[in-house]
């Protein structure tokens, strides 16, 4: 289940906000900025589908939301806890950074943790299946796909060349718990 906590930057350990609640987690990102939104596929996604099913069965909202932001391309990406390279791809997005494009992410299975560092808060949004997460481009944010990873997310881009992080140099990423799904 989808959920966001705030904290004050500097308090890690207590969370001012806490919920689980979709329109409640989108009220709050969306006075950030921050797009939150829930999609249902329009057929099936079987395990193992390949990355032209699942984008069909998303079709109406990836055109929607390309349509609105001005997005070039779209991609699937999947990632799962034998991948030999997970440690390196988890490395990869722990460290604080920004964007200079909105980085828009939508599960289609399996979970990861977007915190965003936004006017002296920490938003950590754990997003899940059917969990589509719209960040400004400038925003300063780390991920965190877990210790085993595993996910397969449309990833939505406006430049060819795709993501491209620009690094703060800030500890902040480090004074914050890692990722641990809830394999409940």
């Amino acid at each position: 289940m989808s959920r966001l906590r705030i904290f004050a930057d500097t308090a890690p350990d207590t969370p001012l906000f806490d919920s689980r609640d979709g329109d409640a987690i989108a009220r709050e990102l969306q006075a950030i900025g921050v797009t939150f939104e829930r999609w249902q596929a329009a057929a099936p996604v079987a395990a193992g589908a390949s990355p032209d099913e699942v984008i069909a069965a998303y079709k109406a909202d990836i055109d929607r939301i390309s349509a609105e932001r001005g997005f070039k391309s779209v991609d699937v990406i999947s990632i799962a806890p034998d991948n030999p390279k997970r440690e390196e791809l988890r490395a990869k997005f722990l460290d604080e950074h920004f964007h200079k494009e909105d980085e828009v992410r939508f599960f289609v299975e399996g979970s990861g943790l977007f915190t965003l560092h936004v006017d002296g808060k920490v938003y950590e949004i754990e997003c899940v299946k059917d969990d589509l997460i719209g960040v400004p481009d400038g925003v300063t944010h780390w991920f965190d796909m877990g210790s085993e990873p595993r996910f397969v997310a449309i990833r939505f881009f406006e430049q060819p060349d795709g993501w491209i992080g620009h690094f703060t140099g800030s500890d902040i990423a480090q004074k914050f718990p890692r990722y641990e799904p809830d394999t409940r």
